[in-house]
C-alpha cells in the first residue's frame, strides 16, 4: 500500500496549487494549501518534531520515541552516522530548544488550522461550486502526500538495519567503522575471510573527508567545474557557476518562491548545518541553504525560514505552511547575501526580503 501510494501522480500538489492560483492571490492559496496534516493524521516530515514533542510533555517514553521516531534525522542517508535514537546528547539538545520555542507545536499547528478554515470559508462565499471540487482534489492529494512520505520514512527505517549491520560486522572482524568505507558485496567478502578491499579504507576516507568539508555546491553549473577550485575562490558565488564567467551578475535583491504566508521581521541567522542549530535563537529568522526532516526541530524557534534551494512543494515550505511559519525558499542567493545579526523583512506571501 505504502508502495502504490509513494507513485501516486506527483504533479497533482503543484497543479492544484496553479487552480487555487487563478482564483486568490498567493498568500491565501498558501493559506489554503497548508492543510495536509489531517486531523492527528500528521505528514511523516512533521513526524520527529510531534515526537519530541511527546516525549517532551510526558506522553511517550524515550523507548517509544527512538522506535517511532528517531529513525528519522538530518543525516539519516548515511549509514556511517549516528540515528537520533542511538544519539542522547542530539535528543537532549532539541528537547531544550523546544522549550525555548515562543510557541508549542500544537499550538502552532492548531493556529494553523483556524487560518485555514477561514480562508476556506471565504473561498465557499467567493466561489461556492469551485471550492467544494478543489477541496476534494486537497484531500485527496493529502492522502497522496501521506502515503508517499509514509513510503520515504521505512525506506529510511532500512538505513538503519544496515547500519546495525555494518556495525555488528565491525565488532566481529575488529575492523570497527571501517567497514563504512567497502561496499557490501565487500563486507560480505570480508566475513568470509577475504581482507583484501581493506587497503583501499584509507584512500577512500580520505576522499570521503575531503568532499564533505566542501560547501553547499551552486544550484545551477555550466561548464566544467572543479568543486576544490570553486572552494578555494573568496569571490565564489552560492547560486550559479559557469564556467566562461558569463553568468548574469548576482542579483541585489533577495527574492524566492511563496513558501508560507505571513509577514515578520527579525534577526537573520545563518546556519550552514543542523549542527549549528543550537545557534538559532528563539524568534530569529532560520537562513539555510536548504532543509530536511532532520532541521525541522529547529522551526519552532524561528519566526520565519529563508532557503537558498527550494520550490512551493520543498520540505522547508511545506513544513512551514504546516506550522503558519512565513518563508521564502528557493532564493539563490540569501546564504550568499545574508549574515547572522542582519534585520530582515520576509514577506512569505510576496516570496521577498528586505534587509532592513
Amino acid at each position: 500500500m505504502l508502495e502504490a501510494g509513494a507513485r501516486r501522480d506527483g504533479n497533482a500538489l503543484a497543479l492544484i496549487r496553479r487552480d487555487l492560483g487563478k482564483l486568490v492571490d498567493e498568500e491565501e492559496a498558501n493559506t489554503l494549501f497548508s492543510g495536509l496534516s489531517v486531523g492527528q493524521n500528521h505528514l511523516a516530515s512533521l513526524g520527529l518534531l510531534l515526537g519530541l514533542a511527546r516525549l517532551e510533555r510526558g506522553e511517550i517514553d524515550r523507548e517509544t520515541f527512538a522506535r517511532t521516531y528517531a529513525h528519522r534525522g538530518p543525516h539519516e542517508f548515511e549509514v556511517s552516522l549516528p540515528r537520533p535514537a542511538e544519539d542522547p546528547t542530539w535528543i537532549e539538545s532539541q528537547l531544550a530548544g523546544l522549550r525555548e520555542a515562543p510557541l508549542d507545536v500544537n499550538a502552532l499547528l492548531a493556529r494553523q488550522k483556524v487560518a485555514q478554515a477561514a480562508a476556506w470559508e471565504r473561498l465557499r462565499q467567493r466561489y461556492p461550486r469551485k471550492a467544494v471540487a478543489l477541496r476534494r482534489r486537497v484531500d485527496r492529494a493529502a492522502a497522496a502526500a501521506h502515503d508517499r512520505e509514509a513510503a520515504r520514512s521505512e525506506v529510511v527505517r532500512v538505513f538503519w538495519v544496515l547500519r546495525t549491520f555494518v556495525l555488528r560486522v565491525g565488532e566481529l572482524t575488529g575492523k570497527g567503522e571501517d567497514l563504512f568505507f567497502l561496499s557490501i558485496e565487500e563486507i560480505l567478502a570480508l566475513l568470509g575471510g577475504n581482507e583484501a578491499a581493506l587497503v583501499t579504507v584509507p584512500t577512500r576516507r580520505a576522499t570521503y573527508e575531503r568532499y564533505s568539508a566542501l560547501p553547499p555546491l551552486p544550484g545551477l553549473i555550466r561548464g566544467h567545474f572543479d568543486p576544490f577550485k570553486w572552494a578555494a575562490d573568496p569571490r565564489r558565488r552560492s547560486d550559479v557557476f559557469d564556467e566562461r564567467g558569463q553568468a548574469a551578475p548576482a542579483s541585489q535583491t533577495i527574492t524566492g518562491f511563496p513558501g508560507a504566508a505571513g509577514i515578520v521581521e527579525g534577526r537573520a541567522r545563518v546556519v550552514a548545518s543542523p549542527e549549528e542549530g543550537d545557534q538559532l535563537q528563539p524568534g530569529e529568522i532560520l537562513v539555510t541553504t536548504q532543509t530536511n526532516v532532520g532541521w525541522t526541530p529547529l522551526f519552532p524557534r524561528a519566526a520565519a525560514v529563508i532557503t537558498d534551494v527550494g520550490a512551493p512543494l520543498s520540505h522547508a515550505a511545506i513544513v512551514a505552511r504546516e506550522l503558519g511559519i512565513p518563508a521564502v525558499v528557493g532564493c539563490g542567493n540569501a546564504t550568499m547575501r545574508l549574515h547572522s545579526g542582519d534585520w530582515l523583512r520576509v514577506d512569505g506571501g510576496k516570496g521577498t526580503v528586505e534587509v532592513l
